[in-house]
């Protein structure tokens, strides 16, 4: 796959400022571990930005070709049916201006009216989270201290990275799908970064913009809808489709039945494979052999035992408005069940613990209507209590789910589940978020993200939530994990960062669950990093905490992004890799072992 020739992304922005509205950059603690300023950062991509200024460059010009990917047996929807540019008719070149015309005109009127900050591409993508181009694979990395050597394979983290300049408003989850990988091997690493071919990016690839609606950033009120009639007026004339998925593949990232897929909740995933020379390619939208007929969410969970894979799917418009569904460890799928629920609700996330799926129906929900009183369809229903759902893993039917309330809940990440059989309790641990609806809409309010325990009785149908932190010790915990050969059983510690100052992640804090006890790792000065990623070293250790944290670091006084190695158990410093090329925040990632990697599909 050759590099992107998008050149707003290599842009050279102003250096004023790198940090969001409202954030400040406080010195933090450096780590005792230092590492020399090495000439090959020479070419450095460095892009600096200020919140106040973003400049873009002027699009791009169509394509004369549609790039798609190649069908294949497992992948049967990976072209489209959307005429290539070269291939429209007088009456779809004449579509095409006068749709082309009608988004300009709306855009110049949307440009008169201030953009919230969660729609304002100045404020979502500045600093590092601009976006970055395609690297290919670099080897040889430099490395300072020693990598330990039951680190071999690829370190995986997906994120959002819009290739085209946008349009109108824009969200950071709207951007398309990156995943940045560096591989280990006898001592030594390499990096690329690809983006993640969607059906949705393939198509805007061969227009030369972005034409496809950006779920959070513009669809909102009268503007929103007028966008939607714009795509659907060009799916009409067959300039794009949007059959065969709209979904940006940027959120989580899974290794199942030999593959890695990435994911956003609003399409199937999309398989990615990692070449044996580090890079990335991807294959195409994956259904699972034909077995997937819906979207899936974009933090599915395999059980570290029974190596089956477990996952929902949501729906905004139709009922039934959310199902549950499972793989076993050969991929075949189970029959859908459809989950009861009034209205259509955001499910991001859920938890497994031993015999349960844990299905949150919390108070963030879809309503379309919204957008024609001028609002966001993203929603905040004070009205709703949440609640949980326990429903029996292998269950055929959602009789037998049972629902409990936990009044004033909104976790939109859950890091484990567990079964306690003595008290009959199921055990969830998330970060519970307030205001519950501030990542999509614009408040006064700070966010504040608290690590609970929400106990769940089976017997009694009743709830209890705590604060696992003291309350003098309260930082904002989101994006993390547990050892992932315990989850869905009970454990000691989770790995989270600490988004201080909020959004960006000054380092991550190992929390011990059952006493509170809280251990900070800083990555120091003005460097600032993303989700830690607890490698185990063995699935055999008897300590939970004997293995690696591995988090991609920027600097952002001096421009550089690395990837730092800790000891979990010691949280001391064992190896920085420097990296050829920015990596901007992102969301999550996996480990895939050598020895899985020569098994891919």
């Amino acid at each position: 796959m050759a590099a992107t020739s998008n050149t707003w992304i290599n842009t050279k922005l102003p250096s004023s400022c790198s940090s969001l509205k409202g954030a400040s950059c406080s010195p933090q603690t450096p780590s005792s571990f230092t590492i020399r300023s090495n000439k090959r950062r020479s070419n450095y991509n460095k892009i600096k930005c200020s919140l106040q200024t973003l400049h873009f460059p002027k699009q791009l010009q169509p394509t004369t070709t549609t790039t798609k990917p190649k069908p294949t047996k497992e992948n049967k929807t990976a072209s489209t049916t959307a005429a290539p540019v070269k291939d429209w008719n007088l009456i779809q070149k004449a579509a095409a201006m006068a749709i082309d015309f009608a988004e300009s005109a709306l855009a110049s009127h949307e440009r008169q009216h201030p953009l919230p900050k969660t729609a304002d591409p100045r404020v979502q993508i500045a600093g590092n989270f601009a976006p970055v181009p395609e690297h290919p694979s670099t080897h040889s990395l430099p490395i300072a201290g020693k990598l330990p050597e039951c680190i071999d394979g690829v370190y995986v983290r997906n994120g959002a990275n819009p290739m085209y300049e946008p349009l109108a408003g824009h969200h950071l989850f709207d951007g398309d799908g990156m995943v940045h990988a560096v591989k280990f091997h006898n001592g030594s690493a390499s990096y690329s970064c690809r983006f993640t071919e969607t059906n949705r990016l393939v198509q805007e690839k061969s227009l030369g913009k972005p034409v496809f609606p950006k779920a959070i950033g513009e669809l909102h009120g009268h503007s929103g809808i007028a966008r939607l009639l714009l795509f659907y007026a060009r799916g009409l004339f067959g300039l794009v489709d949007g059959k065969n998925g709209m979904g940006v593949a940027n959120a989580g990232l899974v290794y199942f039945n030999n593959r890695l897929l990435a994911m956003s909740e609003d399409d199937l995933p999309y398989h990615v494979r990692v070449t044996p020379n580090g890079d990335l390619k991807t294959v195409g939208r994956y259904d699972f052999n034909g077995q997937l007929k819906s979207t899936m969410i974009a933090h599915p969970k395999v059980d570290p035992v029974s190596g089956e894979l477990f996952a929902l799917s949501y729906d905004v418009v139709s009922k039934p408005y959310l199902k549950y569904f499972k793989f076993n460890k050969d991929g075949t799928k189970s029959k859908d069940v459809d989950i009861p629920l009034k209205v259509p609700t955001m499910m991001h996330d859920f938890a497994i613990t031993e015999n349960f799926v844990v299905v949150p129906d919390q108070q963030v929900v879809f309503k379309l209507g919204e957008m024609m009183r001028g609002g966001s369809p993203v929603v905040y229903d004070k009205e709703k209590v949440s609640r949980f759902g326990i429903l029996d893993k292998n269950a055929t039917d959602s009789d037998g789910i049972r629902w409990i309330e936990a009044p004033e809940c909104f976790c939109f990440h859950l890091w484990n589940a567990w079964e306690e059989k003595e008290t009959d309790e199921v055990v969830v641990i998330g970060s519970c978020m307030t205001p519950a609806d501030s990542i999509f809409n614009e408040c006064d309010e700070n966010l504040k993200s608290v690590l609970s325990e929400i106990r769940l009785n089976l017997k009694t149908g009743k709830s209890t939530r705590r604060a696992i932190i003291r309350e003098e010790e309260q930082v904002n915990l989101e994006a993390g994990m547990v050892n992932k050969n315990k989850l869905g059983r009970k454990t000691q510690f989770a790995y989270l960062a600490l988004a201080e100052p909020w959004p960006k992640v000054s380092g991550f804090a190992k929390v011990d669950l059952s006493s509170g006890e809280v251990k900070k790792y800083m990555y120091g000065g003005e460097k600032f990093g993303g989700e830690p990623m607890f490698l185990p070293r063995s699935a055999w250790s008897e300590r939970e905490d004997d293995g690696y944290i591995l988090a991609f670091v920027h600097d952002e006084k001096e421009w550089r992004s690395e990837l730092q190695v800790v000891n979990a158990m010691t949280l001391e410093l064992e190896a920085i890799i420097e990296l050829p090329s920015r990596v901007p925040y992102g969301f999550h990632g996996t480990f895939i072992q050598s020895k899985d990697l020569r098994k891919q599909a």
